[in-house]
């Protein structure tokens, strides 16, 4: 499995798992994220029951289990939560924040509702460690009906869940899009079929315009470094979405 740093300063680092040639081909490959602040560490979508190995031992080459205090799960997708039971029997302590709306639903994972924080449809911030906040941005319908994105003010990163995802083939393997046009053909499909609402986007395209970043991180496919999150915002804010509809 991939492990790539993609940000760090004195007492912070940003990590980028993915990519695992070793995954059966019926699994969809995504995208894990670390953020290590101090003594305190947050693990974003942590993935499906069947790359739960591989995740725990690379997150453990970068930070001992027990420092995780908080798990984010963007929405209720089993590609990037059914491995959660498994991950509360490692850190059984850890905050579990999620969409409100999902808390039923994610249950079924096999959790119980006391060890979900439920995230209002507004956002809210969480506070890592004494100097480093994150910012959970409502998203919602983009795809999930309940939605939220993670900001990190301090490195500028946007974590987009399924937002800017790309299904690359086998051979694609770059980290970074390094040439934006060509990389559409890996997102259209994605984002006319999976993202319903035409105003959904609208809303969270002005909400994100406004945001300082450096990265923008998807949860399948490449990453988005400064020049092409513009490029990006422009490219899916003109496209007719909902696609099954005709």
């Amino acid at each position: 499995m991939l492990s790539r740093e993609l940000y760090a300063d004195d007492s912070v680092k940003w990590v980028v798992f993915g990519r695992d040639p070793a995954k059966p081909e019926s699994v969809i490959d995504t995208n894990e994220y670390l953020i290590v602040s101090g003594d305190s560490a947050v693990l974003l979508d942590p993935g499906g029951t069947e790359i739960f190995p591989e995740v725990v031992s690379a997150v453990s080459d970068v930070v001992a289990i027990d420092k995780i205090k908080i798990i984010f799960g963007s929405h209720q997708d089993p590609d990037i939560l059914s491995s959660l039971s498994l991950w509360l029997n490692l850190v059984p302590e850890v905050k579990v924040y999620v969409p409100w709306v999902w808390t039923g639903f994610i249950t079924h994972f096999g959790c119980s509702a006391e060890q979900l924080v439920g995230v209002p449809d507004a956002g809210c911030s969480i506070e890592l460690s004494p100097n480093h906040r994150l910012e959970l941005v409502p998203a919602h319908y983009l795809h999930s009906s309940g939605n939220l994105h993670l900001y990190d003010p301090r490195a500028k990163i946007l974590f987009s869940g399924d937002v800017g995802a790309g299904l690359l083939p086998a051979n694609e393997t770059a980290l970074f899009v390094e040439d934006f046009p060509r990389h559409t053909r890996f997102m259209e499909t994605f984002h006319r079929r999976w993202m319903p609402s035409d105003r959904a986007r609208d809303v969270w395209l002005e909400r994100v315009r406004k945001l300082d970043i450096n990265l923008l991180c998807p949860q399948h496919g490449s990453i988005f470094r400064r020049p092409d999150v513009p490029r990006f915002f422009d490219w899916f804010g003109g496209l007719k979405l909902g696609s099954a509809l005709a």
